[in-house]
């Protein structure tokens, strides 16, 4: 039996037989159990007063729902790239530096990303809703440890590349290369990441 399992049959036992959390909290210290297993265990049940330990909801998930943050995972990928690559080539044309526009390979690439947002785009934001309405039909979605774990990575992708940025653009002042359209790009990428760090930041939140 794995320790968790241990602990939670011993609460369940323990409040089923009469007593308080506090006097299993002084028992299972004495043993040796460290502060938050302690906290983990009496999180799962409840003493409402019934002679008898009533389970809180505890966080679950779903095939059907891992393959849903799955895709909207690549469909965040898909989106975020492509914006900025897009974004990237606009920035090319209205500051130029020297032969950065570089004709039809240049507008090839543009009309990809164009394409991959005309698909993609309606995708993420279908699953958003989906996801969002999931959450709001049934709360216990929100202690899904998918769901936080996908808002976890997320986030710290989105972190990962905030700092990236910020190095590029220290190394940039330092090497003497800052330039409009190089401020311009940084600008770009701190601003996208930003958001995604904003919109998804909720998936952490403690329910």
């Amino acid at each position: 039996m794995k320790p968790a399992d241990q602990l939670a049959r011993f609460v369940q036992d323990g409040f089923r037989a009469g007593h308080s959390a506090a006097e299993l909290r002084r028992a299972l210290v004495a043993a040796g159990w460290s502060e938050p297993e302690i906290d983990t265990a009496l999180a799962g049940w409840a003493d409402h007063g019934l002679r008898l330990p009533v389970p809180r909801p505890r966080p679950s998930g779903s095939a059907a729902e891992a393959a849903t943050y799955a895709l909207l995972f690549f469909a965040l990928l898909s989106v975020t790239w492509n914006v900025v690559a897009l974004a990237f080539w606009l920035v090319e044309i209205w500051l130029p530096e020297g032969d950065d526009w570089s004709g039809y390979g240049a507008a090839r690439a543009m009309r990809w990303s164009i394409a991959v947002l005309v698909v993609i785009l309606p995708l993420f934001l279908w699953l958003q809703a989906r996801t969002d309405r999931a959450a709001r039909a049934n709360p216990g979605q929100l202690r899904s440890p998918i769901r936080k774990k996908f808002g976890a990575v997320t986030v710290f992708l989105a972190a990962l590349v905030l700092l990236a940025d910020a190095i590029a653009v220290v190394f940039a002042f330092l090497n003497g290369d800052i330039t409009a359209q190089f401020i311009a790009k940084a600008a770009i990428v701190a601003l996208v990441a930003g958001l995604v760090i904003a919109w998804f930041r909720s998936f952490l939140a403690e329910n």
